[in-house]
């Protein structure tokens, strides 16, 4: 219950409330319910607002059945009745005020539902109506009140009210402003004077407009053309408060003239309006502000008119846009979903994500629930000013998080649909607003830097978040540690680096260029889709080596040999004299080594399959001359082989010319036999030897080095203890 300048306010929140709650006003004489019309006669407005319980009323200070003493105190007495559980309660409400404004000589006031004017008091009155020119017939106040008009003499005022639509009032339009206007002299006869006074009250009915976010409201600037006007002051507020000039200002309140009319723009979401939403389809809301203007008139005997402008300005039903943005960033892993402009009387009742419905529940504001305890999904809730927001996190590795992978352009895109469940409280009617979230992801094949050493070439590969999309292989195998263990390759994998060390003369490597002096050898990485095993890129990295005993045995079936003959060959022969089967003899030589280079199926190569696997062996010999200083009865050789898995020669019997998928594993034998039986062999094979799983790695690096011993062939012992 609050005292305003010129009436007197109760406004109640009664959310229990079943039916529509009402009042009634009360006096000495007894208990008077305040129905509509009741209302716009004697001075009252009451008003509901579009939320359960809340009703508002305004009393003019001259109201009936309010106790005046001396025009500077009022007292009211009203009850307020509810239902309450199903019951009937009456409240009893009563308040004394005194206006903080001092009565001006004439005032006027327009309230939504009537008119007021008063001014200096009198007696003995009897009013005539003016209408259209012409002049009603007198009539006593009594007989006025039965036509619902209201006189009231108090001590020190004469008050005027009638409701809107009376027939002694008159419509009239002033620069396209409808106007109501009524007119009624009062006069009263004292002995030889008469006494009469004019009362006009000229009332706006301009029920207001949207234009660009304002609510306009206008009225003609001289509602009275007939009294002269030397100042006029403008004041505006909302709900019955003037606000200062800075203030309005501040909140974007503007006063405008044109031609002669006065406007009043107010921006319609103003601190004060009255905001609720509605669900028709979609989200919906609508404004609705008490406006307030007061227009005071000095004439030229300085007599001022207070003219006061109270009306109810509403907005028709607006679409309400909520906001969705994509926070996502994309080295984060996760989206970032946010929903904001969210209405205060607006909550999120559920979120359904790719199909998966999850109920939110918040227990207090600014905080973060799960969306479920099977999701890593979480939402967070955030109050602004005025409105919400709800922020949305999910990895992309979540299972409910679609994912697909569109090959041609190598991009992975994860995409989130998202249906929100929204309800307008307290009715809880529920609409739902939609995203679909969709983010793109570069997933190009990793890349893999190579670099060459003395002793073999090292691959780095740096661990991304879509490398799971790609498989490294080496040849038709994939790259595991297993396989890097039976290869003798030395790999480091955690969860940010791949090192990968291949030593020289390991499987994998093809050789080119070979000579006594130098070769190159080239390692290749294939990467593939994991799904379809299509190699989309290669690795391929070739380095140029010193030689001293290699083996080579490509795809198109090529045996190329740098052997080392110092071992079999006597005290001064020459290692060019040394041959393979059928005399094939080598096509380069130097003191110790010699190079061979043949087709696998030539010079006398034997063929054998073992274990599915296909083996060419050759020799390569030295038969000594009878000057020779090393006894006749010793044959030295060299056995080289290479081996090809049978399942990669598909091929090989198809068609003339050898082809296959890889390259073969070569090895070269050193041994020396004697005509008695007696062998010894150096066991150095150049080969790739199996070995077991073994959970270390070499963190030193590889060399691969000849080792070669001279040992007498008499009297050794095996481990047995027999004669080798």
């Amino acid at each position: 219950m609050e005292c305003r300048e010129r009436y007197f306010l109760i406004a109640a929140d009664l959310s229990f409330t079943g039916d529509e709650p009402y009042f009634e006003a009360v006096d000495r004489a007894g208990v008077y319910p305040i129905t509509q019309q009741y209302a716009s006669e004697c001075g009252y407005s009451v008003s509901v607002l579009p939320q359960p319980g809340h009703i508002e009323l305004k009393a003019s200070y001259f109201s009936c059945h309010t106790e005046n003493k001396d025009d500077k105190m009022f007292t009211f007495n009203f009850n307020l009745i509810a239902t309450d559980k199903g019951k009937q309660v009456a409240y009893v409400l009563n308040k004394t005020c005194s206006p903080p404004l001092a009565w001006s000589p004439r005032e006027v006031t327009c309230e939504v539902n009537y008119m007021e004017a008063y001014m200096s008091a009198t007696s003995a009155w009897q009013v005539m109506f003016h209408r259209a020119g012409l002049q009603m017939a007198p009539m006593t106040l009594s007989e006025a009140r039965t036509q619902h008009y209201v006189f009231d003499l108090t001590d020190g005022r004469l008050v005027f009210r009638t409701p809107y639509g009376q027939p002694d009032s008159f419509e009239n339009t002033v620069n396209g402003v409808p106007l109501e206007v009524i007119h009624a002299t009062l006069f009263s006869r004292q002995g030889w004077v008469v006494l009469m006074v004019d009362l006009v009250a000229a009332c706006s009915m301009y029920e207001g407009s949207l234009d660009n976010g304002y609510l306009v409201w206008k009225t003609p600037e001289l509602l009275y053309p007939k009294v002269p006007v030397i100042d006029a002051q403008i004041k505006t507020g909302l709900n019955g408060n003037l606000l200062e000039q800075s203030t309005s200002e501040e909140r974007g309140y503007a006063v405008e003239k044109h031609n002669a009319t006065i406007q009043l723009k107010v921006p319609y979401n103003t601190e004060g309006a009255y905001r609720k939403s509605f669900v028709v389809g979609d989200l919906y809301e609508f404004y609705i502000l008490n406006m307030y203007m007061e227009l005071v008139l000095l004439d030229n005997n300085h007599v001022d008119t207070r003219l006061r402008f109270h009306r109810p300005l509403s907005t028709p039903l607006l679409r309400h846009q909520i906001v969705t943005e994509n926070r996502t960033v994309v080295e984060d892993r996760e989206f970032n979903i946010y929903i904001g402009s969210i209405p205060q009387d607006v909550e999120l009742a559920a979120v359904e994500l790719n199909g998966k419905e999850f109920t939110v529940l918040f227990k207090e504001l600014s905080m973060c629930t799960n969306c479920s305890s099977s999701s890593m999904c979480t939402i967070c809730v955030a109050a602004l000013s005025n409105t919400y927001s709800y922020t949305l996190k999910m990895p992309f590795s979540d299972s409910i998080v679609i994912q697909k992978f569109h090959r041609t352009d190598e991009i992975l895109r994860y995409k989130l649909d998202i249906k929100y469940t929204l309800v307008v409280l307290p009715e809880n009617k529920p609409f739902y607003h939609l995203a679909s979230i969709v983010t793109s992801v570069n997933a190009t094949p990793p890349a893999i830097a190579a670099i060459c050493s003395e002793w073999g070439i090292g691959f780095r590969m740096d661990h991304k978040p879509t490398n799971y999309l790609w498989d490294i292989s080496i040849g038709p195998e994939l790259l595991t540690a297993e396989l890097a263990d039976r290869h003798r390759y030395v790999m480091h994998n955690d969860s940010q680096t791949l090192l990968l060390d291949v030593p020289l003369l390991t499987y994998g490597y093809e050789y080119t260029d070979i000579s006594l002096e130098k070769f190159s050898g080239t390692f290749e990485i294939l990467i593939k889709d994991h799904e379809t095993s299509e190699i989309h890129r290669s690795v391929l990295k070739t380095c140029s080596f010193s030689t001293s005993e290699l083996i080579s045995c490509s795809r198109n079936g090529q045996m190329t040999v740098v052997a080392n003959v110092s071992l079999v060959i006597p005290t001064g022969g020459m290692p060019g004299s040394t041959h393979l089967n059928k005399n094939c003899t080598p096509i380069d030589a130097d003191s110790t080594r010699v190079l061979f280079s043949i087709p696998l199926n030539s010079c006398g190569t034997t063929i054998k399959i073992v274990n599915q696997q296909v083996m060419y062996e050759n020799e390569i010999s030295y038969t000594p001359a009878t000057t020779d200083k090393m006894a006749s009865n010793v044959t030295h050789k060299v056995t080289v082989q290479c081996s090809y898995t049978l399942t990669w020669l598909y091929r090989l019997f198809s068609v003339f010319r050898f082809e296959s998928d890889t390259v073969g594993v070569g090895r070269i034998i050193h041994t020396v036999s004697t005509t008695e039986g007696l062998q010894s062999t150096t066991l150095r094979p150049t080969t790739i030897p199996s070995t077991t799983e073994s959970p270390y790695r070499l963190t030193l690096p590889f060399h691969p080095v000849s080792y070669y011993f001279r040992v007498p062939t008499q009297g050794l012992k095996s481990e047995e203890g027999e004669t080798v």
